[in-house]
Formats: C-alpha cells, sequence, structure tokens
C-alpha cells in the first residue's frame, strides 16, 4: 500500500527561491571563504580592485581583462606597496577567477600571465623568540591566579604546539582526548581540515591545573580557554592578543615585529633546531606546502654557524 504524500511546508516564497538561485558564482566564492581574516583581507583588495576599475556589480569582474590587471598592479607600485601586500592582492583576484572559471562563468583566469613580485628572502619576517626568552614568557603569569594559570597554559599550547590563534580559540574541553592512550589535542585548523597533535607533558600539566582552578573541564562542549569573567564563550582573538603583549612586556621581551604569531614561529624553528623531520613539522602546523614550513627553517643562518667562529689567529 503507497503512504498517502503530504506536501512538505514551504519555507521560502517563490519570489525568495528565485531570488537565491540567481546567486552570482561571484557572491558564492566569497561566501565559501571558511577563515574570516583570510575573507576581511580578500574583501580588502576587491573592494581596491572594483574601486580601481569602476566595477558596481559582481558580474561585471567578468569583463575583466589582463589590461586591467596590469594596470592595476602598476597603481599598486606607484603606492609602494609592499611585496608581500601585492602579491596577496593578485592572489585574491587569481582565487576569484578560478572559481569563475570552474562555473565556466569567464574562459580563464586574466591574473595567471600577471607576474607577482618576488619574495626578499626565504626566510620569513615573523620573528622567532630565542629559548631564553620562550622560558621568560612561560614563566611570566602567576601561577597562583586563575589568569596566571589559564595564561600558562595558552602560552604551553602556543609554544609546545605552534598553534595559530584563532586555532587556540576554537578549542574546546572534548578536544582533549587520547590516541592510542597518549594524550592529543585535535586542532581545527584552516579550510576546516583536523589535525591531532601529541600534548606535550609540560602542555598537560598547565592545562590540567587551569581546568581544575577554572571549573569547566567536565563539560566537553565548553570552550577551553575563556575569559575570567565568566560567560560561557571562548576567549577572543584579540584577547589572546593583548594578553601576549603584555605578558611580554611585563617580561621584558623587546623584539621588532613579535606578536601571536612570533609563538608559532618559536615552536617551529624550535623544532627544527632540535633536528625534527621538516615534514613532521608541515604535519604538525598544518601547513598545506612545505614551502611555508621552510620559512621557519632558519638553522642555515644562526650566527653560532658562522665561520666567523671557526677563525683563529
Amino acid at each position: 500500500m503507497i503512504p498517502a504524500y503530504h506536501e512538505p511546508s514551504r519555507a521560502l516564497t517563490a519570489a525568495e527561491f528565485h531570488q537565491l538561485s540567481n546567486v552570482p558564482p561571484e557572491a558564492e566564492w566569497f561566501t565559501n571563504l571558511d577563515n574570516p581574516r583570510t575573507r576581511r583581507a580578500y574583501q580588502v583588495d576587491l573592494r581596491d580592485f572594483m574601486g580601481f576599475v569602476g566595477i558596481a556589480q559582481p558580474d561585471e569582474f567578468r569583463t575583466v581583462t589582463r589590461a586591467h590587471l596590469l594596470a592595476w598592479r602598476k597603481n599598486l607600485e606607484g603606492r609602494r606597496l609592499s611585496g608581500a601586500t601585492i602579491r596577496r592582492k593578485l592572489a585574491a583576484l587569481s582565487s576569484l577567477f578560478d572559481y569563475l572559471c570552474e562555473r565556466n562563468a569567464v574562459s580563464l583566469n586574466p591574473v595567471a600571465g600577471v607576474k607577482r613580485p618576488k619574495g626578499n628572502s626565504n626566510e620569513g619576517k615573523t620573528p622567532a623568540l630565542g629559548d631564553h626568552q620562550a622560558r621568560a614568557l612561560l614563566d611570566a603569569p602567576d601561577p597562583a591566579t586563575l589568569k596566571g594559570k589559564r595564561d600558562r597554559a595558552m602560552f604551553a599550547v602556543l609554544l609546545y604546539h605552534g598553534l595559530r590563534r584563532e586555532e587556540l580559540c576554537l578549542l574546546k574541553v572534548r578536544d582533549i582526548h587520547d590516541r592510542r592512550g597518549v594524550p592529543h589535542l585535535r586542532v581545527h585548523g584552516k579550510g576546516n581540515k583536523l589535525r591531532y597533535v601529541p600534548m606535550h607533558p609540560a602542555s598537560a600539566e598547565r592545562i590540567h591545573a587551569y581546568l581544575e582552578a577554572a571549573g569547566h573541564g567536565t563539560v566537553p562542549e565548553a570552550p577551553l580557554f575563556q575569559p575570567i569573567r565568566k560567560t560561557g564563550t571562548a576567549i577572543t582573538a584579540d584577547g589572546v592578543y593583548k594578553c601576549v603583549l603584555a605578558w611580554a612586556a611585563h617580561a621584558k621581551i623587546a623584539v621588532e615585529g613579535f606578536g601571536v604569531h612570533s609563538l608559532r614561529a618559536t615552536a617551529a624553528t624550535n623544532a627544527l633546531d632540535h633536528e625534527a623531520d621538516i615534514a613532521k613539522v608541515q604535519e604538525w602546523l598544518g601547513h598545506a606546502n612545505i614551502a611555508t614550513t621552510r620559512l621557519y627553517d632558519r638553522r642555515k643562518s644562526r650566527p653560532e654557524d658562522s665561520p666567523t667562529f671557526n677563525v683563529s689567529y
């Protein structure tokens, strides 16, 4: 016996349905950008380009030619923007046109033939701390206070595991779990990619002390690192930034260009200095391309390895 058919209740009106079905691929591409920082940066870059060439509507991107891109690049160079900034702006446009090509909205990517500025060095510009500075930062927060316990645990996660700031903020209590009897952190990386990082004993000890004092260690869905004023929400990326800079100043760490990402650079540099396999470091950091990992490999530029110190008269 065929069951009676009941038409499902409609959530969208006919007008809404047709409006959504006509979303241009340019808007689809932007919506599909997962990382909020990438989204903000690309939004600025696209607005810059749109203002330069006079684009008002998304579908007008389909009329863009290589000549428009060459003129824009010349304009960017005339504004004396850094090579890295120009490369990122061109990358934003290239990503959009790659998507339009996939959707058959355009026949080719006009950015493909536009030369991008070369990098000045094979070494990353994010400064890494020395071992003594990293230890000073790890021990700067007061272990007798809840804030101190939290900050000590955060610094341990950043310096022993090389997490990005956003990855730290996304951690939940349930992301600490055993794999083959070894405690791991489940890290939510770029592009919603998961990776599993074995926990350093020092990091595990500090997290345990923090959760015991904070009281949310038995709530699996709770954000791991939270503001001291209990809100049930995760600490923000800006909160982590302010925290790192405040304790760095307290520890008298004065490094030009220092920021939260410096702790990731420190972890990567330290691991490579201690003969970690670079492919394993790539996986550990969640890099899609090993070339990115090589930016942290500063073993060839260590002052102590210079022939200067082999000279003897």
